[in-house]
């Protein structure tokens, strides 16, 4: 019996040095709030094991999360009380990990002006932006997805043999319509310049869902929007939602008998899911920002900042050094890859895709012939453009 306590006694003790508000005396605690799960193969997983990346290179650090941060799965929550959560837990800092996070992280940073925090996306701490926050502990991270996106699109571009491109889109913001915008003038590009074609002979819609990923009563089911969008003569999908259900209906029509493929999106292994029919994946890379972060957050020399940093194409495929690159699949043709390897070169070389003249979708003029658009003009795109079938706004 006695053998028996003082077992108990030694697990008990073993459990209390591993928990997470026990490890906060000698290790500094990330806390990583996630919109969806961990393991989505997708967004919430492109932040979490960039996190895990970081505890394995920063000595004495430890990271804590929460996830599926969103109203379905956590209803009569907001993300500002969860962090709370993970404060009580020990953190030392605060990740939120999505756009509609914006409000919770701004609010918990009012709150705590002691504790760092990241917004993964938002502009609160951009000068020049619209929604400008001058706290002493809240910066934006964000890689610059909106260049990569161009790759994508050129992967579809070069993909397609019925001229027709699906956009899989989530809900409707800045960024979505700058995102989506972006693999169109892609895609438009590498369709008439690399192939030769005419660019009214280009098909390129977008069909929302409403949310970064399914939520079922409350979204469209993008399962059923990726299959309309095979079943329709779209033979290529560029996805922008967080999860992989265009990708996997992609493989199952592709089962069927149909020549059809996807663009994945987030997630470096995405095209692992299903080899096949994936052109490749355009990869949001947290693990340098968070590393360069955190890093000076445990030193205490850390200051707020808004960092939206476009492709290295110099160090394109090195995860330590890029934030953002696209990762050709198995699927993609010789020519395609050969076409995608000119475009980084001609980006990396000046190329600029967001040249004028570009009107937005209603034909109102946006960026002017000879003029190339503002980091705002980007940023705040208020339509998409025009050439682009799909919902502009919310309803």
């Amino acid at each position: 019996m006695r053998k028996l306590t003082l077992l108990l006694v030694l697990v008990l003790l073993a459990a209390l040095a591993l928990s997470p508000a026990a490890a906060q005396d000698d290790a500094f605690v990330i806390g990583l709030l996630m919109v969806g799960p961990y393991n989505d193969n997708g967004w919430s997983q492109a932040h979490y094991d960039a996190v895990v990346y970081v505890t394995e290179n920063l000595e004495n650090t430890q990271m804590i999360y929460l996830d599926r941060v969103n109203p379905a799965d956590r209803q009569g929550t907001t993300p500002d009380q969860l962090a709370e959560e993970l404060l009580d837990q020990g953190a030392d800092m605060i990740i939120f990990n999505s756009d509609d996070m914006k409000d919770g992280a701004t609010t918990f940073a009012t709150n705590h002006p002691e504790i760092p925090v990241i917004h993964a996306s938002g502009d609160q701490r951009w000068e020049e932006g619209e929604n400008f926050v001058d706290l002493p502990n809240l910066g934006n991270a964000f890689p610059g997805m909106e260049w990569t996106k161009l790759v994508a699109g050129c992967a579809a571009a070069m993909t397609t043999e019925t001229g027709k491109i699906g956009y899989l889109g989530p809900l409707i913001n800045d960024e979505t319509r700058r995102l989506t915008a972006s693999a169109f003038l892609g895609a438009q590009y590498c369709w008439t310049e690399k192939r030769g074609m005419e660019a009214a002979d280009l098909e390129f819609r977008v069909d929302w869902i409403g949310f970064w990923f399914n939520i079922p009563g409350v979204t469209a089911d993008p399962t059923l929007v990726s299959d309309n969008f095979y079943n329709n003569g779209y033979d290529v999908v560029i996805s922008g939602i967080d999860t992989t259900e265009g990708l996997v209906q992609a493989n199952a029509a592709a089962e069927a008998g149909a020549t059809v493929f996807n663009v994945a999106y987030d997630y470096d292994l995405a095209c692992e899911i299903a080899p096949d029919v994936c052109l490749g994946s355009a990869v949001f890379n947290w693990r340098p920002m968070y590393l360069a972060e955190i890093t000076e957050m445990q030193a205490g020399t850390w200051t707020p900042k808004f960092l939206w940093p476009q492709p290295d194409y110099a160090n394109y495929d090195d995860v330590t050094m890029n934030s953002t690159y696209f990762i050709p699949g198995t699927a993609l043709s010789e020519e395609a890859a050969a076409a995608l390897e000119e475009l980084k070169s001609e980006l990396a070389g000046g190329l600029d895709l967001w040249a004028g003249p570009i009107n937005l979708q209603d034909g109102t003029p946006y960026i002017a012939d000879g003029e190339t658009a503002t980091l705002e003009q980007l940023w705040y795109l208020p339509q998409l453009l025009e050439g682009m079938d799909g919902q502009s706004v919310p309803e």
